[in-house]
């Protein structure tokens, strides 16, 4: 894979191994094809009050659902580079596309640590199945990766996994329509196929998709357990943390600060609303499109 200069550098001076004593007060570096990933960051601000994190939300080339695996591999190296160059200690790969096709990658190229959403999310579903019965949906990248059907079939071989693919939902979120007709009017369409399976769990495949949970849970109704990664993704963060001996020191008080790669009216509105976070200033990050 061709990755460009400055990143090459700073892939590279990565892997030498921090000695600094003031390591673990650096942020926890975030990203995601756009806004989605910030339901990783609330459930981290929830759980890790004392982190700073620095999340890039790659909006100039949202989404990534379409986009060929050695395309998010370049997207995934390009802007672990950026949060590097912000010193962040660890990579949160905040989105179940790059999770499933740029993490092996990162994991190669990098010294540290990195985590992403996939096994968490499978996690969570295995543990809230009773049926035996789980359903995924995510992007087209997501769902043919199979990702989801592999990191379940290893917790437990016996479970049924039924999979779909919802590309117009990321689109829908970036443009702020998560109480819309037409919105009730896609998910209707996308899952009336997967409640003919008769699962009990639905995986939220993408970390988009907790800002329709409302909707989605409207659609199939209470007895089908919704299901996302953000809260069991910042447990694995959490666990990485204690385990790398980077956890912020005591008393610490986290800051978040938001990259964006193109601006998004938006972007703000859907994070600040659903989200009750507090954004503050946008810094813009530029990335080869």
């Amino acid at each position: 894979m061709c990755i460009p200069p400055f990143i090459r550098l700073i892939v590279k001076s990565s892997k030498t191994k921090p000695t600094k004593p003031n390591e673990a007060a650096r942020p926890i570096g975030v990203f995601d094809s756009g806004i989605g990933g910030l339901t990783v960051v609330a459930a981290l601000r929830e759980l890790l009050p004392g982190e700073s994190i620095f999340y890039i939300g790659d909006t100039a080339r949202v989404p990534y659902g379409g986009k060929s695996q050695a395309t998010i591999e370049r997207y995934s190296v390009e802007l672990a580079g950026l949060l590097l160059a912000e010193r962040a200690k660890c990579i949160v790969v905040a989105c179940n596309t790059a999770s499933a096709l740029g993490v092996p990658q990162l994991k190669l190229d990098l010294r540290v640590p990195v985590t992403g959403v996939i096994e968490p999310g499978a996690q969570a579903a295995v543990k809230a199945t009773r049926s035996g019965k789980i359903g995924v949906i995510g992007t087209r990248a997501t769902v043919n990766s199979r990702a989801y059907e592999r990191a379940i079939e290893e917790l437990d071989s016996e479970l049924e996994v039924f999979s779909e693919a919802c590309p117009l939902f990321v689109p829908l979120i970036e443009e702020g329509w998560i109480e819309d007709a037409v919105t009730d009017s896609v998910i209707a369409r996308y899952l009336e196929k997967m409640l003919q399976h008769d699962v009990d769990t639905l995986v939220l495949g993408c970390t988009h998709y907790p800002l329709l949970r409302a909707a989605i849970q409207r659609f199939v109704g209470p007895k089908i357990t919704l299901v996302d990664s953000a809260q069991n993704t910042a447990l694995a963060v959490q666990k990485l943390l204690k385990q790398y001996k980077l956890t912020a020191p005591k008393k610490s008080v986290g800051k978040l600060q938001v990259a964006l790669t193109d601006q998004s009216t938006g972007f703000l509105r859907v994070a600040e609303q659903a989200l009750d976070l507090q954004v503050g200033d946008v810094l813009l990050r530029t990335v080869q499109k």
